[in-house]
């Protein structure tokens, strides 16, 4: 028989080894790494923590790169994470992603993560559906401001509570839980209760998921070894959550043959680490030795003295640089040019071609780099007399006149794409030593890309106008593309990680070309990122901060840092960036407008009800022709019971927007709680009418139709909630309520399985459950269910009271009078349980 093929490795696999195999120095820092894992955790020389640092070009990266070679040499499973994590669920999904590719997937995050995304986009989805919201460039509909709060309400207070019954058909204490339906709806459910309000902390849930499969990962391999990159990005965000998570005591704990690399350009935050030595190591870096610097050279085949001596001192043994100049592979020393004046002249000398001389410049503008993105910033790459004088007059300054002629030889390439097509430049792009590429991105080092930006900037500034505007228009085309694939139905879309990434490097170009025309509309856009999600909010931030540091416009720049500071604390941070964006002056009313509703709907998700209502009154006030206000303060009157109240605002936002659906949706949701079930249902066939592939409102109407009497026409409506919106998790569970009331427990059983592969530990699932085994009499099933939904959220008086039922079939008289006691201490206008406690007692009718 033939001898098996060895397989093929793949080319990654091949241009990995040779990065590996050209990786020179570090050897001390190495030695401290790899000497590690012989110490066992319990030895005190053992660390938990390195922290690499040092200013840009010091090789950071590399070494991480490296070191992450030495963990899995020791069997360790690896996670790597650098800026693209933009909040602590953003990295434990990259994390769960990665050790799931070396076969430790994270089963109980994934679960959860999968909850997470879904309460996300539960909160957002139906803002989109009705044409919410700003427009790219910053304008906005005049019913814009209204149906954030309309969606995002509706769905926090009403149509996701996913509790154990129909309120007003089975349950009317459901009702009354009132105000604390909203946490209950927009946060319980990450949580497993008994953690002393932690289950209205997601992260703080997911932090426990993490930790649970952290600890079975931890028994399968020796050592689990994490490293996150550019920290000094990430830190004001991610430093407190792992500080605490390394530090404090968790329900799961932290494996001990975990390891933590971090790597950024400053000291750890002295505020969370201070008297943290016995378990992190501090690794500094700092240039090259001239060992380690003469032996980069020499594997690169440099070492002619002469050369090698005119390379040490210009680079500074900066480990990019020198890998910079022996990329260039000089001869001679004058052949070595100065790299303290800008990158430019650094590789041109060696790059014969005029063209690619001009893309690498061109192509320093972007902050990401693929194909297209090359395409789009060399495709008009013409340097014009004007320009080429002035980047002349720039390096001369600093290069001789030498390197000044090599910049003006840029000059004799026509349009880059011309003669080289992208796809080849990209390529060459990414075999430059100062390009970091992985499949299918690129990145300058910030080394290089900072002199070239200021070389464009200062000494061709019609060519940076123009090179930023075409990126702009490159993204605003994909970001434009990324709203055509999801349609009405898709939330606002900041909330959505593809079409905000689009949109920030947008803003970014858009800030670099022309900051003060820019600005208003960026502003707008805070706004709405503030209304979606913190993260978002940051993305929008940095987009700023870089654009402002990038252009050179020292008060942008300081600006976007205000709102990055303020947007660091994970509760109130959207709060403080929109009190932040309420001072500028740029904003015009319908902006002041939309910033007020976008935070009083903050304030609405932290419970503070007054100050929600009073950010909607001061919107009025900015603009009474937009109906966000009013739809706000209906919201969360509603929510406080004061549904006459909620009412009349709701009628005001009619006379505004007379043909909106949502405001009958919004109408007949309110007659809804207020048991008003025929009205309700006038309001909703009417919502239905003008909008009739809302999933919202044929869940409403469904439930109204049930508490009618009307279960068979009930499912109707909710099978087709589910068509349109598969992952209805509210729906699903009602679903189930319907089906087993028609005698159907098989199919309830089934769609409440299915909501809770989508709601994994939700209350409400759990305890419908249990009243489709007590009502197919299986007793002791159905007290389980109901013991694992009181688990999940001790304060769910109506699985007391339903538990309670289960107790009295099975003969267990003082368990169920138990039960009825502590679901009245919970909430004692529970007349149903009061009714029932009274019965078994014997003290009242049956």
């Amino acid at each position: 028989m033939a001898a098996a093929r060895p397989q093929r490795r793949s080319m990654q696999q091949i241009i990995e080894d040779r990065r590996r195999a050209s990786f020179i120095g570090r050897a001390a820092e190495l030695d401290v790494f790899r000497g590690n894992f012989d110490l066992p955790p319990e030895d005190v020389r053992h660390r938990f923590v390195f922290h690499v640092r040092g200013n840009a070009g010091v090789g950071k990266t590399s070494l991480v790169r490296e070191m992450a070679r030495v963990a899995q040499e020791r069997g360790a499973v690896t996670a790597h994470a650098d800026e693209s994590a933009d909040s602590v669920p953003a990295l434990l999904a990259m994390v769960s992603e990665q050790f799931g590719r070396q076969g430790h997937p994270l089963k109980a995050l994934d679960r959860l993560l999968a909850t997470y995304r879904q309460r996300l986009q539960e909160a957002l989805t139906g803002m989109g559906a009705q044409g919410a919201g700003a427009s790219a460039n910053g304008a906005q509909d005049p019913s814009a401001g209204s149906l954030a709060l309309a969606q995002a309400g509706l769905i926090g207070v009403g149509m996701i509570p996913l509790l154990g019954a129909f309120a007003g058909a089975v349950d009317p204490a459901l009702v009354a839980r009132g105000a604390d339906g909203v946490r209950s709806a927009l946060g319980a459910r990450f949580g497993h209760g008994g953690d002393g309000g932690a289950s209205a902390d997601p992260v703080r849930a997911l932090t426990g998921a993490f930790l649970d499969d952290l600890a079975r990962v931890g028994d399968q391999a020796p050592w689990i070894v994490f490293f996150l990159d550019t920290y000094e990005r990430t830190a004001p965000y991610l430093d407190g959550w792992l500080h605490e998570l390394i530090t404090r005591t968790h329900r799961a704990a932290l494996p001990d043959n975990v390891v933590f690399t971090l790597a950024g350009q400053r000291r750890l935050d002295p505020a969370h680490w201070d008297g943290a030595e016995n378990f992190v190591t501090d690794l500094p870096l700092r240039p090259f030795t001239d060992t380690e610097a003469r032996g980069l050279l020499a594997a690169k085949g440099i070492t002619d003295e002469p050369v090698v001596a005119e390379v040490l001192r210009l680079s500074g043994r900066l480990p990019v640089l020198v890998s910079t100049l022996a990329g260039s592979r000089p001869t001679a020393p004058d052949e070595v040019d100065d790299p303290s004046a800008t990158a430019v002249e650094r590789f041109l000398k060696w790059e014969r071609d005029p063209t690619l001389r001009t893309a690498a410049l061109a192509c320093a503008l972007p902050r990401r780099l693929d194909e297209e993105i090359t395409g789009a910033a060399v495709g008009a790459a013409d340097v014009g007399a004007a320009g080429v004088g002035a980047g002349v007059g720039s390096v001369a300054g600093v290069a001789g006149v030498a390197g000044a002629a090599r910049v003006a030889g840029v000059a004799a390439g026509a349009a880059v794409g011309a003669t080289t097509d992208a796809p080849d430049v990209y390529a060459w792009l990414c075999s430059l030593p100062f390009v970091t590429a992985s499949p299918g991105r690129a990145r300058y080092h910030e080394v290089v890309r900072t002199p070239m930006l200021r070389l464009r900037r200062v000494g061709a500034p019609q060519a940076w106008r123009d090179g930023h505007a075409r990126l702009a228009s490159l993204f605003a085309a994909r970001r434009t593309a990324e709203e055509d694939g999801h349609g009405d139905a898709a939330g606002r879309p900041w909330s959505r990680p593809g079409w905000r990434a689009e949109r920030g490097e947008e803003l970014y170009h858009l800030l670099c070309a022309a900051p003060r025309t820019a600005l208003p509309a960026a502003l707008r856009d805070g706004v709405d990122a503030c209304w979606a999600e913190t993260p978002a909010a940051r993305h929008w931030a940095r987009a700023l901060a870089e654009a402002g540091e990038d252009g050179g416009d020292g008060h942008l720049r300081s600006w976007g840092a205000e709102c990055l500071a303020a947007l660091a604390d994970e509760q109130y941070g959207a709060v403080r960036a929109l009190g932040l964006l309420l001072a500028r002056p740029e904003l015009d009313d319908n902006g002041r407008a939309a910033a007020y509703n976008a935070r009083g709907w903050q304030y609405f998700i932290l419970g503070r009800y007054q100050d929600a209502l009073d950010d909607h009154a001061r919107a009025v006030d900015v603009d009474p022709q937009d109906p966000g206000g009013h739809h706000g303060a209906a919201i969360t009157r509603r929510t406080l019971g004061e549904f006459g109240t909620a009412l009349r605002h709701i009628d005001r936002c009619a006379e505004l927007a007379p043909e909106a659906a949502w405001v009958a949706h919004e109408r007949g949701e309110t007659y809804r709680r207020m048991g008003r079930h025929e009205e309700a249902l006038a309001e909703l066939d009417r919502a239905h009418a003008l909008a009739p592939k809302e999933p919202l409102t044929l869940g409403s109407r469904g439930q109204v139709k049930f508490a009618l009497g009307r279960a068979a026409d009930a499912l109707e409506d909710l099978d087709r909630a589910v068509v349109l919106w598969p992952d209805y998790t509210w729906a699903l569970t009602r679903r189930a309520h319907v089906r087993r009331f028609l005698g159907d427990g098989a199919g309830a059983l089934a769609d409440l399985d299915r909501a809770e592969r989508l709601s994994p530990g939700t209350a409400g699932i759990m305890g419908e459950r249990g009243d489709v085994y007590r009502f197919d009499g299986r007793y002791e099933e159905a007290v389980a269910e109901y013991g694992r939904a009181l688990a999940a959220d001790p304060s769910y008086a109506w699985a007391l009271g339903s538990r309670a039922l289960a107790y009295e079939a099975l003969g267990r008289t003082p368990d169920a009078l138990a039960d009825l006691d502590r679901a009245l201490e919970i909430d004692p206008a529970y007349a149903w349980a009061r009714r029932q406690r009274d019965r078994l007692d014997g003290a009242g009718p049956a």
